[in-house]
């Protein structure tokens, strides 16, 4: 992520502000605690916050002073998938039994009948095999244009005039 613009004031006005821990995070303050980093004087100060990390150039440029804001997220582990629930298990159908034996007369025994098969158990479905589940990967803290409309939102408060000119 990244804003520029060029800003009619000087480099050290710039620079007093910007160097500043106070300062920068009133401006970047949306990437959560800001932390300086590392500073060249009056042209680079590289920053870390919670959600993103990221650079300030200043450049002398004509008439003002070009400022460059870089900003790159922090990349979080997504949250952990909820775990499947397990299938309940079916229930076995009763296995079947012959009718009991009992004394039978001599036409019964004479005329039998055979005894009815059991129907076959359909087949069971097998669970197609669980795959290792990819290991997802890394967020961003911060999405693309958040983080850009913070930038740019920097550039507006510090472009803009803090005092009243020519008011006495």
């Amino acid at each position: 992520m990244e804003a520029k613009r060029t800003l009619v004031k000087s480099p050290p006005e710039l620079w007093a502000e910007l160097s500043d821990i106070a300062h920068l995070a009133r401006h970047l303050g949306e990437f959560g605690e800001i932390r300086i980093t590392r500073t060249e004087p009056e042209s680079v100060v590289e920053w870390e916050g919670d959600l993103a990390s990221g650079s300030v150039r200043l450049e002398p440029s004509g008439w003002g002073t070009k400022v460059t804001l870089t900003a790159l997220p922090v990349m979080t582990d997504p949250p952990p998938p909820e775990p499947e629930p397990e299938p309940e298990p079916e229930p076995e159908p009763p296995a079947f039994e012959p009718p009991p034996t009992a004394s039978r007369g001599f036409w019964a025994r004479l005329l039998r009948r055979p005894a009815p098969e059991p129907e076959p158990e359909p087949p069971v479905a097998e669970a197609p095999p669980a795959r290792e589940p990819e290991a997802p990967s890394p967020l961003p803290a911060i999405d693309a244009a958040t983080g850009e409309a913070v930038l740019g939102r920097a550039l507006d408060t510090l472009g803009a005039a803090h005092h009243r000119p020519f008011s006495r």
